[in-house]
């Protein structure tokens, strides 16, 4: 790939502003604001089943088994589309890719809409799977590849918080709308998407690695302002990404080579230890943990939760580019842990006979420390690291690793909660504890921070195959 400057006449952003430094914000927002409407489906989607469980299995008079395929059918979906992931963002470009999805999800919802029984009910939830899946990993890749370094993990992190209020938003209007309508509902922001895409910039990083140096400029200039001077930013990112032309195309078991055996390992481990530290077992059985702790209904309780994740997701988004992703992620990692000894305690003060408002009042604290604990950080942060540490040449066999082992973390959770409850309620808490405790050291140790640099220096920095270009890697990216 040519490495030589081509000069292009800067076009004008997709959104005009009265001066440069307005310009590059309101695109990139713009462009972030596009892409986290992918996110919104996710979560979405995540919520959909809980409130349309009743009206689903009443009118198509299903069983409990039918109906528990219906909803864990989606991860089965989503691992599907995570295997592809990289692969699709990689060939296609992201934009591209985001529309895959759209169009999946339109689909899947579309079917569920119409559906008369279980067959087109579970072949829509695994198309949504499919495209959540590769929503994913496409939505955090593209925000990081689009933002200046400064902003990069703000806006990343978004993507947390549209999950967060797209799940919040089904529970909401799953009770008091009918569950077809509902469908109706998470086709929205698909087609908003849809038609966002059309004006959007393609990341630039994409275009450097398919050699069209052209339209990287193109890109960067609408992303950074008509005015900003592009070109050592431009080179930086050319210069890297022919140091990348001559390493081999990885493919996933390059992967665990010494030198990329670090940023798998981070990304790896952040995933496992996110869902292996008990989120989907909370989330997913939130209501059922709160009667048998001693509740009367479980409703009280997931109100309270949705209470807390948006406004500790928001406030993590508001630090993340201040505090840091390491300090974030630590104090998260705490009180996640915090949270499930309070719960495995309220479960042992139960089997004991201690005062019932104990159980409750210990139950109800743990699970909602737990909540806004993993919404400061735990929830997105290993998102936005798994966006900026894997290489371009990597990042399509890299990420689709790293979305499967999420995905797959979570249907090994989801599915053996119940059973682990049945072998012990308290001990399952306490070893979600431990989980959460051993996260804390492994972000200490192995963890780097990537608050304040761009991603040629955070790549380079934990592979010994590459060097930060010299010309401008200090500057935004």
């Amino acid at each position: 790939m040519s490495t030589e400057w081509e000069g292009v006449e800067a076009k004008k952003p997709l959104l005009v502003a009265r001066n440069n430094s307005a310009s590059s914000i309101w695109v990139v927002v713009a462009s972030t604001t596009i892409a986290v409407a992918g996110s919104f489906v996710f979560g979405i989607s995540v919520g959909y089943s809980s409130p349309s469980q009743e009206g689903i299995m009443r009118d198509l008079h299903l069983s409990l088994a039918e109906y528990s395929v219906f909803g864990s059918i989606l991860t089965i979906g989503a691992m599907l589309g995570a295997i592809v992931s990289g692969t699709v963002a990689d060939r296609v470009g992201r934009r591209c890719a985001m529309a895959i999805s759209d169009v999946l999800c339109i689909l899947g919802y579309l079917l569920i809409v119409f559906s008369k029984n279980s067959v087109w009910l579970d072949l829509g939830r695994l198309s949504i799977g499919c495209g959540i899946g590769l929503l994913s990993y496409v939505v955090p890749v593209y925000i990081s590849e689009i933002t200046p370094k400064n902003l990069r993990g703000r806006f990343a992190a978004v993507n947390q918080f549209m999950i967060c209020c797209g799940a919040s938003l089904a529970y909401a209007l799953g009770t008091c709308i009918t569950w077809r309508t509902l469908a109706i509902v998470g086709v929205t922001p698909c087609l908003l998407q849809l038609v966002g895409l059309l004006v959007i910039p393609e990341s630039p990083r994409w275009l450097a690695k398919i050699g069209h140096s052209g339209a990287l400029e193109e890109a960067l200039q609408k992303l950074r302002g008509k005015e900003t001077d592009i070109s050592e930013e431009a080179a930086d990112i050319k210069d890297f990404t022919e140091q990348l032309q001559h390493l081999p195309q990885s493919k996933m078991l390059d992967l665990f080579q010494k030198d990329y055996i670090h940023a798998v390992t981070v990304g790896v481990g952040l995933m496992v230890l996110q869902q292996f530290g008990g989120v989907n077992a909370i989330c997913f059985y939130a209501s059922e943990i709160f009667v048998s702790a001693g509740f009367s209904s479980g409703n009280t309780g997931m109100l309270a939760m949705v209470a807390v994740q948006i406004p500790m997701t928001a406030l993590g988004v508001l630090l993340l580019d201040k505090a840091g992703r390491r300090p974030l992620l630590m104090v998260s990692a705490a009180g996640t842990c915090l949270g499930c000894l309070l719960v495995g305690l309220s479960f042992l003060s139960k089997e004991h006979h201690w005062a019932k408002d104990l159980n409750v009042a210990l139950a109800l604290t743990g699970i909602l420390i737990f909540s806004g604990s993993f919404s400061l950080g735990m929830g997105g942060i290993p998102w936005v690291i798994m966006s900026e540490i894997f290489p371009i040449h990597m990042k399509g066999s890299a990420g689709s690793l790293v979305t499967l082992v999420s995905w797959l973390g979570s249907w090994i959770v989801s599915y053996a909660f119940n059973f682990l409850l049945l072998w012990s309620s308290y001990g399952t808490f306490f070893m979600f504890a431990t989980i959460c405790g051993l996260t804390v050291v492994f972000v200490e140790r192995l963890v780097p921070e990537t608050k304040g640099r761009t991603l040629e220096e955070i790549q380079a920095s934990m592979n010994s195959s590459l060097t930060p270009v010299s010309s401008g890697i200090n500057r935004a990216a």
